[in-house]
């Protein structure tokens, strides 16, 4: 994705990929979530090299079918892709119009004779303010219900270390500031909620992502930016000192031969 615009305010709601800041709109995240230990991937025994949130989201896609209101897009395993993640796969990205919500689907087809391993998600950014003459702290992050919210701690090189922090969550807003991802990446394990807003005291505009197949969300923004990334993931990075096969990595997702797998999330405004 590189758009979304509202046609009644004529709004952009995603971050136009400054260079300067961040140079990407809304990437997919395959066959791995966050980052690998010294950037290699366990397989078998095997290594091989793999860099944060893998390769899908450098690589061409073909497209499969479009029409005004849905495109299919394909990224089929080759031979480049073999020498990176080792399995026989087409993994599939959709796109639907849904009335005023975007669902972006996430396809698995395997054609290996064994268990295909694999991490997959999404990592769209969503541009805050969203109108001219405000600010980014007149912005909060409303989560679907009331909890406790703990970030689990990511080191320098963006591994798990173990810690958890407490994240203020008055209600059940997270407020943005410029500050708020200083030590990197909120990442929620434990969520009750499968839906966040992005709003304003200031109007009654909204983002909503609403994630009901994935465990973990990452929440981001880069220093500078005039953005929020809303990530829901299935799987995420390593943990310093577990560096293991990636059959055993948290929250792996395992695909049997001949079988499919699917998991969606919607974008509202």
């Amino acid at each position: 994705m590189i758009s979304i615009v509202h046609k009644e305010t004529q709004n952009e709601h995603l971050w136009q990929a400054d260079p300067a800041i961040w140079n990407r709109h809304a990437p997919n995240l395959f066959p791995v979530v966050g980052g690998l230990i010294n950037n290699e991937l366990l397989v078998d025994g095997q290594t091989f090299k793999m860099e944060r949130h893998g390769f899908a989201r450098n690589m061409e896609f073909i497209l499969l079918e479009n029409d005004e209101e849905h495109a299919v897009f394909s990224l089929p395993s080759s031979e480049k892709t073999i020498h990176l993640y080792p399995y026989k796969f087409d993994f599939q990205v959709l796109y639907m119009l849904i009335e005023n919500a975007l669902r972006v689907t996430y396809k698995l087809i395997s054609h290996d004779k064994k268990i295909i391993y694999f991490s997959v998600g999404g990592h769209p950014a969503f541009k805050v303010p969203f109108n001219s003459g405000e600010n980014y702290e007149d912005y909060y992050l409303e989560f679907e219900t009331e909890q406790k919210l703990t970030t689990h701690q990511l080191s320098p090189d963006g591994f798990f270390n173990g810690e958890t922090m407490p994240v203020p969550s008055p209600g059940n807003k997270v407020y943005l500031t410029r500050d708020l991802f200083n030590s990197d990446a909120l990442v929620f394990k434990d969520l009750t909620s499968r839906e966040v807003s992005i709003k304003s005291d200031k109007h009654n505009q909204s983002v909503s992502v609403e994630f009901p197949h994935f465990n973990y969300l990452g929440i981001w923004a880069k220093g500078g930016g005039d953005f929020v990334c809303i990530e829901p993931w299935l799987g995420c990075a390593d943990t310093l000192g577990k560096h293991v096969d990636i059959s055993l990595k948290e929250d792996i997702q395992r695909l049997e031969p001949g079988h499919v797998f699917e998991a969606a999330y919607f974008i509202s405004i």
